[in-house]
């Protein structure tokens, strides 16, 4: 009896074990999946997770390539200039004894635009320097000289006596993308040749930096970590083209706080150009003054969406006064380009210079036109700008003056007068004259243009008083002893 139970046993474990590797068999074994690059015909579901991983993988970007072309045409600017006299406190009792000026180090980066020594910075990097020298990758240092400085985009032009030197090509600023990736090289701290990596996060962005009233201000912003020394630095895409020149930061501290901003390589190719060929730049006028659309002047005027700039003021003798547009005309595309800012607006011009033809499309009566401009210079004609003429008679005591519009007079019911549209340094800077301010007269005479300040102040020698209002109407007056 006992052996019958043991066999029985034994039997039924065998077909226990049996009906097990039969379910296992049928349940449990999938067949292996094999993933390769072009396996479009996989259909298992579950190899899908696996599939999107090898891509995600294969697919990240290499900023390495970018990288390696970069931070050899990207160099370490190093610039001495005066400072303030460096005074101890015996010099409060006994008086400036022996007062010498400080010399003051400053240091930024710079874009390395051709072999033969062309290279692009910032204009605020330079413009007080009576000394520039710049340090390659490779460690050689060579003294530089200023070619052409351009305060209004930023924009500076270096040469040194060097020869087939490392360079960076030309991208296409334009064609960038928001959320595409970018590589800012430079020298933050000192630190030489640092890159980092970011993103496109804005495009278009204007913050009110520069001064005058001629400025281009049309930033790309990134998330791509810049510190001081970043200054003049380049701004590749993925490929390792030039798109940007790195000029500033947005910060509560001084330091980097998650964005930063550079010029676009469609404005700095014009500029660079310019002071190549004519030592200074070729600013094109429309011959306006503009604001960004509101949602309120885009019920008022019939508008079909809150975007464009709109015309405020119209220069008698400029573009927009020959071509017909008048004030409350809103822009809507310059040249085929879309425009919703006047940042953009800005961009598009200044890749112009005077002489050129472009077309403008704007809104009148919630209707759509178009018509050709011939773009002008800031003396209002189509003549090459030299820095001779920059120094002309339509500057004087540091500020630049230009007659006034029809509108102006009617406004403000007068017939003469220049307005003061750009302040640098000067007697005007000094006294605190405002830009936008209307002069009436100078040394108790009326004044039409600069012209004849110029010949009321025997040539910006003689100043006693000036008269003038602002352009809420209110009077403002200056006197002051012999200039």
């Amino acid at each position: 009896m006992k052996g019958k139970y043991l066999l029985g046993a034994l039997f039924m474990a065998l077909l226990g074990a049996s009906i097990a590797l039969f379910a296992y068999s049928k349940i449990m074994v999938k067949p292996l999946v094999a993933a390769s690059k072009d396996s479009s015909k996989v259909e298992v579901q579950n190899a899908r997770a696996y599939l999107t991983s090898l891509q995600t993988q294969e697919g990240q970007i290499d900023f390495t390539y970018a990288a390696e072309l970069a931070v050899h045409s990207v160099v370490h600017v190093h610039i001495k200039m005066a400072g303030a006299p460096d005074n101890s406190i015996m010099d409060w009792f006994y008086g400036d004894r022996n007062s010498k000026s400080r010399e003051v180090q400053g240091y930024g980066s710079g874009v390395i635009i051709s072999n033969d020594g062309y290279i692009v910075t910032n204009n605020h990097v330079v413009e007080n320097a009576e000394s520039v020298d710049v340090t390659l990758n490779d460690k050689r240092t060579f003294t530089a000289k200023v070619v052409g400085r351009d305060p209004g985009s930023d924009i500076a032009l270096l040469k040194i006596k060097a020869d087939n030197l490392p360079y960076i090509k030309y991208g296409d600023s334009e064609a960038l993308r928001l959320g595409e990736w970018v590589l800012a090289v430079g020298n933050p701290f000192n630190l030489t040749s640092t890159v980092t990596a970011g993103i496109v996060s804005a495009k278009g962005r204007s913050l009110h930096l520069n001064e005058g009233a001629y400025t281009i201000e049309s930033f790309i912003q990134t998330d791509a970590a810049v510190n001081m020394g970043n200054s003049g630095g380049a701004l590749v895409n993925t490929k390792g083209q030039l798109v940007g020149i790195t000029s500033a930061i947005y910060s509560t501290s001084g330091a980097y706080n998650g964005n930063s901003f550079a010029i676009p390589v469609t404005i700095v190719k014009k500029v660079v150009d310019d002071l190549k060929k004519f030592g200074e730049v070729q600013r094109a006028l429309i011959g306006v003054n503009i604001q960004d659309v509101e949602s309120s002047d885009a019920e008022k005027f019939n508008l079909p969406a809150v975007k464009g700039v709109m015309i405020t003021r119209v220069l008698d003798a400029g573009a927009a006064k020959e071509a017909g547009l008048k004030v409350n005309d809103v822009i809507v595309k310059f040249d085929g380009n879309e425009v919703n800012s006047v940042s953009e607006l800005q961009e598009h011009v200044g890749e112009k210079r005077p002489g050129d033809k472009a077309e403008i499309t704007y809104i009148r009566n919630g209707k759509e036109n178009s018509v050709p401009v011939v773009m002008k210079n800031i003396s209002g004609n189509t003549k090459v700008v030299t820095p001779e003429m920059e120094e002309a008679s339509d500057v004087i005591f540091g500020a630049r003056l230009e007659p006034l519009s029809s509108d102006d007079k009617n406004s403000l019911n007068i017939d003469y007068g220049v307005r003061v549209t750009e302040i640098n340094k000067g007697k005007f800077k000094e006294i605190g004259m405002p830009e936008g301010f209307i002069i009436l007269s100078v040394n108790g005479k009326k004044v039409k243009s600069a012209d004849e300040v110029q010949q009321f102040t025997n040539n910006g020698t003689t100043l006693k008083t000036i008269e003038g209002i602002l352009p809420d109407g209110s009077v403002l007056n200056y006197k002051f002893g012999k200039y």
